[in-house]
């Protein structure tokens, strides 16, 4: 090959890099640019949309990191509200004690900074319902069923109108009758005892549940239980009040006719029903009921949480926070009562015991402020204390001898006898 034709394939060869090469940079495709934020590619709201999946496909974990670093990313997106909230019901869909009691803390803390949102009602609902899914049973600790009582309450103070009022009212209604029946089963305990002191217990118990919860399954037992026990303790016209609310507030209960011969032979005026609680009544026994079959009891046996079957579906629950003591069931038992205390004889704390008033010592024998108890003691009551004090002196020297007799006689003992006491 000569050197003019090397020349010309090295031309050809130069020309074609050359088209190539610029083809490269001008006549290929153009890179994407990366994504800005506030541009169309919106990366807060791809975080968000991404999370969300997560949430839904059950990965809570990796949700609430890409929720995080959206809102740490992003302190003045549109979506922080939403984030916030999504890390609430990540740990609520993720349920157990360590996922709803999360779910209640971020859930507080989405009401502190965006309390006036519609959202801030459904935060709210979420708090209640994380106390209310770890409700235990009636004879178990309800620290759960309070705190789920006081959230719900706050939920229909604050958030009447919304869509989530109805269904938090039953849920209170729900939680009431958990808390009643606690109540309930303790007082009629003592009730069944048949004692003037299983008497004074059961009344303290049950005044209240009668007091709280008029909706209660039971609350017409409840009433006659708390008559019964002051009429035997011979409080017939505090006995009588709560046989009247029977016939009154509850007048469809198979107790209604007991309850009037009650009062009849008191000689109280039998009163009629209340126009009111009859309508309840009559509402509240036309709603359909879920059938309980002894394979449901026995199924129930089995259960964690109460079972709210038999909670009223009628009627406004109780509003009134259960910090607030009842005023008639604080009179009921000051009247019924007296606490008297007397001092311990080993040095500890006095005890209290209850007395009744009958029994009480008159306000006119107690002694005066900066007067001594033995110089306002007549001296007829000085000398009963005397004659009192011997026997109990004398008990006392006994227990001394039995105690230095029992040591002496381990004294006594030698060898392996000494060693093992029998």
């Amino acid at each position: 090959m000569n050197t003019a034709t090397r020349k010309n394939t090295l031309a050809v060869v130069l020309l074609a890099a050359a088209m190539l090469c610029g083809g490269c940079l001008f006549g290929g495709k153009k890179q994407a640019a990366a994504p800005v934020a506030g541009t169309s590619a919106e990366p807060d709201k791809v975080l968000y949309e991404t999370a969300m999946t997560d949430i839904g496909k059950g990965r809570h974990t990796i949700a609430r990191l890409t929720l995080q670093t959206l809102i740490n990313s992003y302190p003045d997106s549109e979506y922080l509200a939403k984030a916030k909230l999504a890390v609430c019901e990540s740990y609520y869909k993720e349920g157990g004690t360590s996922g709803f009691t999360q779910a209640a803390a971020e859930c507080k803390d989405f009401i502190t900074f965006f309390p006036f949102l519609e959202e801030a009602a459904y935060a709210q609902n979420l708090i209640a319902m994380s106390h209310y899914r770890r409700m235990e049973k009636p004879d178990r600790d309800r620290t759960q069923a309070r705190l789920a009582e006081q959230e719900f309450q706050e939920l229909l103070l604050k958030y009447a109108n919304s869509k989530y009022a109805a269904e938090g009212e039953q849920r209170l209604r729900e939680i009431q009758e958990v808390l009643a029946e606690g109540d309930f089963r303790i007082g009629r305990f003592y009730y069944l005892k048949d004692t003037p002191n299983g008497y004074r217990a059961s009344i303290f118990r049950l005044a209240d549940v009668a007091d709280r919860y008029p909706l209660y399954s039971q609350a017409d037992k409840t009433l006659w239980m708390l008559g019964d026990s002051l009429q035997k303790m011979e409080k017939s016209q505090m006995a009588a009040k709560y046989f009247e609310r029977i016939v009154k507030d509850y007048p469809l209960s198979p107790l209604v006719e007991d309850s009037k011969e009650r009062l009849t032979k008191l000689g109280v005026p039998i009163p009629q029903p209340d126009p009111n609680a009859l309508a309840r009544m009559q509402k509240e026994a036309n709603m359909p009921r879920e059938s309980r079959s002894l394979t449901k009891r026995a199924l129930g046996l089995m259960r964690v949480g109460p079972d709210v079957s038999s909670a009223a579906r009628v009627g406004p629950p109780n509003m009134t926070p259960p910090t607030e003591a009842p005023a008639e069931s604080l009179v009921a038992n000051q009247n019924l009562m007296v606490a008297t205390t007397t001092p311990a004889s080993n040095g500890s704390q006095p005890v209290v015991v209850p007395t009744d008033p009958s029994s009480a010592t008159p306000a006119s024998n107690q002694p005066a402020a900066g007067t001594s108890a033995s110089s306002a003691t007549p001296p007829a009551a000085e000398s009963n204390t005397a004659a009192s004090s011997q026997p109990a002196q004398k008990g006392e020297k006994e227990v001394k001898e039995n105690q230095k007799i029992k040591e002496s006689s381990s004294k006594r003992k030698t060898g392996l006898r000494k060693i093992i006491p029998w």
